[in-house]
């Protein structure tokens, strides 16, 4: 009798941790004709839930990296079923409760002292934005400085985004030898059951992303 495996979609990985290459100066932000540099950084990908399952090809999500002494530069790859995103926002893009839209998000933790601290930064289809400072019981605005940009292909139903994040927002003390807890996620669908979907699995009852100790682990490449 032959042993039956497991198969892994496509659209997911195994790894648990991210390469953030690296670059010795801005990267133009472009999400609709990336820089070249970005196919120095090996993508993460994902197309699973919260949960680990219901894989969703046509969800797939990929992540990409870059890091200079200044800036962490995040790339977000989306393929999407359908959009429903906010139309309204503050004057420089800013919307709150972004996350009741289709979002990419990052949550990263560059300090491991605080285990239940992270910075959290969401992107949509058409450019807005929001970005937290997240510790137990408070959510404040970042206000990071955040740069962005957005790029929508409804032809073939993707949508791409670059963020530009300035090092000092996250940590004080940054160095490329450092290991920080990081987690993605997208999520997308007009109305209850969205689609949670997570790079690493939080693996709670219901959807729920806010779970430092599921986060995976971003490495600074040299």
């Amino acid at each position: 009798m032959m042993s039956q495996q497991t198969s892994v979609p496509s659209c997911a990985n195994p790894w648990a941790e991210i390469l953030a290459a690296p670059v010795d100066h801005d990267v133009v932000l472009n999400a609709a004709a990336p820089a070249p540099e970005w196919k120095t950084a090996p993508p993460i990908t994902f197309c699973s839930d919260w949960q680990g399952k219901n894989p969703a090809p046509d969800r797939e999500t990929r992540v990409r990296a870059l890091w200079s002494k200044d800036t962490l530069y995040l790339r977000f790859e989306c393929r999407y079923r359908g959009l429903h995103v906010f139309t309204d926002a503050d004057p420089n893009g800013r919307r709150d409760h972004l996350w009741e839209r289709d979002v990419a998000e990052a949550f990263l933790q560059p300090d491991p002292s605080a285990p239940h601290a992270y910075k959290e930064f969401e992107v949509s289809p058409n450019g807005l934005w929001i970005d937290l400072d997240i510790s137990p019981g408070a959510k404040p605005d970042l206000k990071s400085g955040m740069k962005r940009s957005a790029t929508l292909d409804e032809k073939t139903h993707t949508w791409d985004a670059e963020l530009a994040i300035p090092m000092k927002a996250l940590t004080t003390k940054f160095h490329p030898s450092s290991v920080w807890r990081v987690n993605f996620f997208r999520v997308e669908g007009r109305e209850e059951p969205r689609g949670y979907y997570a790079w690493q699995p939080t693996h709670t009852p219901q959807p729920n992303f806010h779970v430092p100790g599921a986060f995976g682990r971003m490495r600074f490449g040299f």
